[in-house]
């Protein structure tokens, strides 16, 4: 599982309890097949035709949502309608299996061994078998194998190396030997050295095309899997030589997908799925067109689904009224809201929480390398004043969220709340910081997305309360497409962004918090909490998943990390014409079931 970042508050009001690892565990962990799931069976009917078209704030990026640069929500969505798996997860968060596309089975226990195949005929959209090549390539990238990188106490690698730069975590599958590939070729069996949480959804979707990756380092598809069977594990105790084709096959995986125009070279979108990218207008829209071939999951009733970038909530909802676009979800504010209302029987509107929070981060370095800067910085922020602005007219219950791994609706949330200490971060405190300060006016640039409204008044709050405290605040705002690659590049000393979870699994917890994690753009680093982090992912139960966190989420406050503002709160609105959109919490939204989509005639 990996949690994706968002730059904006999308939210869907489902009860389900969620931690910041991407849990809802206490949500269920049931699973059922796509085959026999009433939703899935609904949409094996025959197409109905027609168009979508639907609104997304961020404009796409890459064909790599697996990459730590392409981990922005837009690419995740993008690739769910494009890519298939194994399986998916649905609104009341229940894995649901895809037996069209392939299977996994569960061999053992002691040692926990899993067997993945996937079906013949299903094929990559230049017509090559997805087969055991690509799920060795996805095992190499998830896993990270092969790194024996150190890292010094900026998050750079001192000694060693780190091959791909995956925005998960790699704890889970980093605890697996080589996989044995199935005399079909188009299986691989997975054997853990120790028991694993989130076994069921650590092979997923995206899977990455071997064959295009090994063309690209120029190799063969062959060899690149050999090079999987063959190459030693990496110890960072004892690193070794590079080795030049993994380097090369790695550094293509890690940027050569990205892109905001459609490529010449087709083999760099290739599908799997329902959809393939058609074309996109830079900055503008992105066209999707059936796949014709596919015929491996959940059949779509359109032929196409138009994504147009528009960021402005209030151009959003105009061009809603207008015909324009048939599926928004704008930034959530009480006048969209009363906007969209005023559309009357025109258009349906969902308002709902979502599994999604934005927070303050502050870097382990720079200025905020001394602890008592960083609580000084912290004691400024005027997260009350934040909820008030942001959130209060649309939930006028809204608090400041006060843990970095729960929100309200877990049960865990009060009892973390009482003792990891955000207590001390209640109010705004000048003074104090002013005393911590001892005199220093210490530089600090906040970078965000400025095509976020919600983002812009966050930090225009945020830096007017420090300056009166001493800091210099540097307005470090990017554009849309800019903050998420800029995230852990070193040209800022804190930021404000969002995270948006699954709803399934605690691997969310190791991808932002764990020492050395491509997602953990602070470079926070506890060996206590990691030490933690690793029981976490091995644990089963849910209350003892519970424990473990509410002693993780304790250290990260302890730290003076940063800061949860509040969890977000969000709007879905479509055109009466579209049916079979329906709410999802989780970093997929209105997306999860696109196949349902229809358009009534």
């Amino acid at each position: 599982m990996r949690i994706s970042r968002i730059s904006k508050a999308v939210a869907v009001g489902a009860a389900a309890a969620l931690a910041l690892s991407a849990c809802a565990a206490n949500t269920g962990s049931s699973t059922t097949s796509a085959s026999g799931s009433g939703s899935a069976s609904a949409s094996q009917s025959a197409a109905t035709g027609g168009e979508v078209r639907v609104v997304e704030v961020n404009g796409f990026s890459s064909f790599n949502p697996n990459s730590a640069k392409g981990n922005v929500d837009i690419n995740s969505k993008i690739a769910y309608s494009t890519q298939s798996g194994f399986n998916y997860i649905d609104n009341n968060f229940n894995v649901v299996k895809n037996d069209k596309f392939g299977t996994y089975e569960k061999v053992s226990d002691d040692p926990l061994t899993v067997k993945y195949t996937i079906n013949e005929g299903v094929k990559w959209s230049d017509g090559k078998q997805i087969d055991a090549n690509d799920l060795m390539l996805t095992w190499a990238i998830t896993s990270g194998y092969f790194d024996d990188a150190t890292l010094d106490e900026e998050g750079a690698v001192s000694k060693g190396t780190q091959y791909f730069q995956y925005a998960g975590s790699t704890e889970g599958l980093n605890n697996t030997k080589v996989p044995e590939i199935g005399a079909d070729g188009r299986s691989i069996t997975l054997t853990y050295d120790q028991p694993y949480a989130d076994w069921e959804i650590a092979i997923s979707s995206p899977l990455s095309p071997a064959h295009v990756v090994a063309e690209k380092a120029g190799m063969k598809v062959e060899d690149l899997t050999k090079l999987f069977q063959t190459l030693p594990k990496g110890d960072a105790a004892k690193p070794a030589a590079v080795n030049a084709q993994l380097k090369k096959a790695a550094d293509f995986w890690n940027t050569g997908f990205d892109t905001t125009t459609l490529p010449k070279d087709k083999s760099l979108y290739l599908s799997s799925g329902p959809f393939i990218v058609d074309s996109i207008e830079a900055e503008k829209s992105m066209t999707l067109k059936r796949n014709p071939d596919y015929n491996w999951g959940p059949m779509p009733q359109v032929d196409s689904i138009v994504v147009r970038y528009i960021g402005d909530a209030q151009a959003q909802v105009a061009a809603l009224k207008n015909g324009e676009v048939d599926i928004i979800a704008p930034q959530a504010s009480a006048d969209t809201l009363e906007q969209l209302t005023a559309l009357g029987d025109a258009v349906k509107v969902d308002t709902f929480d979502q599994l999604s929070y934005d927070h303050l981060d502050l870097n382990f370095s720079g200025p905020f390398k001394d602890a008592n800067v960083r609580e000084a910085f912290l004691k400024t922020v005027p997260r009350q004043q934040i909820v008030d602005s942001i959130i209060k007219k649309l939930k006028p219950e809204a608090k400041p969220l006060d843990s970095q791994l729960f929100v309200p609706a877990n049960a865990a949330y009060e009892e973390s709340v009482k003792n990891n200490g955000s207590s001390a971060y209640g109010a705004v405190d000048v003074e104090g910081a002013k005393k911590l300060l001892n005199g220093a006016t210490p530089t600090v640039r906040i970078m965000y997305n400025k095509d976020n409204p919600n983002r812009v008044d966050a930090y225009t709050l945020i830096a007017k309360s420090a300056t009166e405290a001493g800091f210099k605040v540097v307005d470090g705002g990017l554009a849309g497409n800019a903050w998420g690659s800029a995230l852990g590049g070193g040209t800022y000393d804190a930021t404000i962004f969002g995270w948006v979870s699954s709803g399934v699994g605690v691997s969310g917890v190791p991808q932002i918090f764990g020492s050395g994690s491509s997602s953990n753009f602070n470079k926070f680093s506890s060996p206590e909490a990691d030490k933690l982090i690793t029981e976490l992912i091995k644990t089963t139960d849910k209350a003892e998943q519970d424990k473990l966190q509410i002693q993780i989420d304790k250290l990260i406050w302890d730290s003076k990390y940063g800061l949860p503002l509040f969890q977000s709160v969000g709007v879905d609105a479509y055109s009466s014409n579209i049916d079979g959109v329906k709410p999802m919490p989780n970093q997929t939204g209105v997306w999860w079931n696109f196949w349902e989509w229809s358009v009534k005639g």
